[in-house]
């Protein structure tokens, strides 16, 4: 394999969505990351601890020591078999550690003696986080965001997705649908991620030449993870485009996503238990607005709901779920958003359904 430099050119490799090898314990990946990033650890979160205990008490030389008594044999070649293929199979990546220190060289130095020559990111994880974070601020100072705005189930999500460049969907990002229902089978990213993924969806963007970025109207939150502050400040007083569609066509909307593609979403993870879970989650998401219904409204959605899914025996009937899905929308989506929207300062750019929204989007850039 050809020699090539360490680098810190850090805007290169994430334009470029380089592959990386992650050397640091894999309590150090789950906390913050990047997209392309594999975790190939050199030790364990075990291994880690009593390294760093020993270092603590008795100093540098004595945890190198014991970190290579822990990383040998076996253990060493089971997990250098693992760093080969992945060098091998990824010739452009780069690996890296918490500081570009001791374990991505130790492991640089592994890989050069079976022949391998594979070069790390200067600075490590630390000081890609850093350029990311400082990136975020000014690339934020530098795009001109447009809101999608409009009531629940117009689509807003699938305007953003329709889209070839300029939008960048927060949602698919936070791996949530925003609302109270809108938690998916699958993890959420870690806060550290899904700011590392704005900041790099946004240098993505501003590297393609464009500055106007089409974004959801969101709250502060997307299930548990928080936008930026910054880029909250951008949203408040940002122009904003609204989708507009009837209430049945919302219902429609809603039906396909937290019915149909979620109900899919649970019987792939979770198989013949999949129905039952699906129908308990979302009973669950509505005992959360308990009081901001009423008594009397939630034991309408929440028997509404029930009956839906006993209707509903394993096809998917829009007739058994419209009832709930409607009193939602009409009793307390519908207000709520209204409210919301008088808050908005931004300037209203045009309104129309989505295939409306998409031409006015279209033809103004």
């Amino acid at each position: 394999m050809n020699d090539r430099p360490d680098t810190n050119d850090y805007r290169a490799l994430f334009l470029a969505d380089v592959p990386m090898m992650d050397v640091r314990a894999p309590a150090e990946f789950e906390h913050g990351a990047f997209p392309g990033s594999v975790s190939l650890p050199l030790m364990n979160n075990e291994e880690r601890a009593r390294v760093g205990i020993c270092f603590r008490h008795r100093g540098q030389a004595a945890a190198i020591e014991l970190g290579h008594c822990l990383v040998s044999g076996e253990v060493k070649a089971q997990r250098l078999a693992q760093w080969l293929d992945f060098a091998r199979s990824n010739p452009q990546g780069y690996l890296y550690c918490f500081r570009g220190g001791l374990r991505s060289q130790t492991v640089q130095q592994w890989l050069r003696e079976q022949g391998v020559s594979y070069p790390l990111v200067l600075g490590g994880y630390k000081a890609m986080r850093r350029f990311l974070l400082d990136q975020l601020e000014s690339s934020l100072a530098s795009v001109e965001p447009v809101l999608i705005g409009g009531k629940t189930g117009t689509g807003k999500t699938r305007v953003i997705s329709r889209l070839s460049g300029g939008a960048i969907d927060l949602e698919g990002l936070a791996r949530h649908r925003g609302s109270t229902f809108g938690q998916l089978p699958e993890p959420q990213p870690s806060q550290i991620d899904f700011e590392n993924l704005i900041s790099i969806a946004l240098m993505k963007l501003l590297a393609s030449g464009r500055r106007r970025l089409f974004l959801e109207d969101e709250g502060r939150l997307i299930g548990r993870l928080s936008l930026p502050e910054a880029l909250r400040e951008k949203m408040k007083s940002a122009p904003m485009v609204l989708v507009e569609h009837s209430l049945a066509e919302r219902v429609d909307i809603v039906f396909q996503d937290y019915v149909v593609d979620l109900g899919r979403r649970y019987r792939q993870m979770c198989g013949d238990e999949g129905p039952r879970r699906h129908g308990l989650k979302l009973q669950e998401d509505l005992a959360r607005i308990r009081k901001r219904l009423g008594g009397q409204k939630y034991q309408e959605v929440t028997t509404l709901m029930a009956q839906g899914f006993a209707q509903q025996q394993g096809d998917p009937d829009p007739c058994a779920h419209r009832g709930w899905i409607t009193v939602l929308l009409r009793d307390y989506y519908d207000p709520m958003y209204e409210y919301q929207l008088t808050q908005r300062t931004g300037k209203v750019l045009f309104c129309g359904s989505r295939d409306a929204v998409v031409d006015w989007i279209v033809q103004e850039s």
